[in-house]
């Protein structure tokens, strides 16, 4: 799973050949991270990964809130610790929120369904969900641009020392490393998570 592809960032950065595909690739998967760890998210998945929640933590009545962006379900078990393999809802049996797009943060039990979020022994193994944990299968426009521009950034300044300077007159100067470029954090802007 990578936001870049080399080939988009050598075409980026006017590149030809392949002696530098190695450092390339490392400027993206750094990027990335960075990206990443911005708003504390990742923006797409690859395979299904399975998180456990606790019925009376992680539930509330009906709803279930996720701990991870949610963008595709799998399967979600309730009771999944009753040692026959738990009860699989189906996909009537529950919506997710928000209703119409991704990521989804709950998944609530529909009125309709007979299923509820429940445990046999182990409060903290009743639920299991499968799925993409992530913004969405494959990165945001917005995403792939910050990530390009943030490779591009890593590679040109890769052996320079790039530092902002603050002058205090009182201990003299302050050596701050420079970061994110503006331009990224702003393309990155509409990711922030609300609280």
């Amino acid at each position: 799973m990578s936001y870049l592809s080399i080939a988009e960032l050598k075409e980026y950065l006017q590149i030809t050949g392949a002696t530098e595909d190695h450092i390339l690739e490392d400027c993206i998967e750094d990027a990335q991270q960075q990206l990443d760890d911005l708003h504390a998210r990742t923006y797409e998945a690859a395979a299904d990964s399975t998180r456990r929640f606790i019925v009376g933590k992680d539930t509330r009545g009906p709803d279930l809130y996720l701990d991870e962006d949610l963008c595709a379900i799998t399967s979600i078990i309730t009771n999944a610790d009753n040692g026959s393999g738990g009860e699989t809802l189906a996909a009537s049996d529950y919506y997710t929120y928000p209703l119409n797009r991704t990521p989804y943060y709950k998944i609530r039990i529909a009125d309709s369904s007979s299923k509820s979020w429940d445990y046999t022994y182990n409060p903290e193994a009743g639920i299991t969900v499968t799925g993409k944990w992530a913004y969405s299968l494959t990165a945001p426009n917005n995403v792939r641009r910050a990530c390009r521009r943030l490779a591009a950034y890593n590679y040109k300044n890769r052996d320079a020392q790039v530092f902002d300077v603050t002058a205090l007159p009182e201990m003299g100067s302050i050596i701050i490393p420079k970061g994110i470029p503006a331009d990224v954090v702003k393309l990155m802007e509409p990711f922030k998570r609300l609280v």
